[in-house]
């Protein structure tokens, strides 16, 4: 078996082992626990205290990076982009860093910030941000960074379900099978996307489609897409 080695290894995907689960909970859910200290759980994926419907996110630490790195290369460097008077990294007015990481003589740019943390808290996170962010350029953790399948071919492309069906007699919303409002519920659920549960809705027959609970699980299926969780996680957000 070849030996895996140089930019090669800084590619290949992380064990399990090293990967952890980071809570990102709903600005609701934050309030929700905040206001109520019981609607929170001790968590028994992530070791935290947080609201019990809170959705994790696998990312890896800085160590398991930092061992990656020296894996690769162990002469590999990282300097900040710009200094201050006093010789000290330089900040932007948001308070983050720009930095080069260079890894087997390549070098490339990367952007940490401290997400809010003050002190020296926020000096070490703004550095272990710019580290997994520059790391990235070089494909460190493609697979944890991206939601969903970086490489996929046509031939694997699943198909599209086709929408429910009902009996065509049945015209009327009270005179629908439950089955077939279940049907069309979960149809709607599976979305992936806004675009794809457009699609959806429109392949949903029309006695289904005027049914409160079908409009009901179509507007659902829409919250659940456009919730903060799925639309302001920016993939320079998702750290190591």
């Amino acid at each position: 078996m070849t030996q895996v080695s140089g930019l090669t290894l800084l590619r290949e995907p992380f064990p399990a082992h090293q990967i952890s689960k980071l809570p990102k909970p709903t600005k609701k859910q934050t309030e929700e626990v905040r206001n109520d200290f019981k609607k929170g759980i001790r968590c028994q994926i992530c070791g935290g205290w947080h609201h019990r419907d809170v959705v994790h996110l696998d990312y890896v630490g800085h160590a398991a990076l930092t061992d990656r790195l020296l894996n690769c290369d162990p002469m590999w460097n990282w300097e900040p982009v710009g200094l201050t008077e006093a010789g000290t990294p330089a900040t932007d007015a948001n308070g983050g860093m720009w930095i080069k990481l260079t890894v087997c003589g390549v070098t490339r740019l990367g952007y940490g910030h401290s997400d809010g943390k003050k002190g020296g808290d926020a000096v070490k996170e703004v550095i272990g941000d710019a580290l997994r962010n520059a790391a990235m350029r070089f494909g460190a953790a493609l697979d944890l960074w991206h939601k969903g399948e970086l490489h996929v071919s046509d031939d694997n492309e699943p198909e599209a379900p086709n929408p429910p069906e009902v009996d065509p007699q049945a015209t009327k919303p009270e005179s629908l099978a439950q089955e077939s409002i279940d049907k069309a519920s979960a149809y709607l659920f599976a979305a992936d996307s806004l675009d794809d549960l457009k699609e959806r809705w429109g392949k949903i027959p029309k006695n289904l489609a005027v049914h409160a609970d079908v409009i009901a699980a179509k507007d659902e299926a829409k919250k659940n897409l456009t919730m903060p969780d799925n639309s302001d996680i920016g993939d320079d957000q998702i750290p190591y």
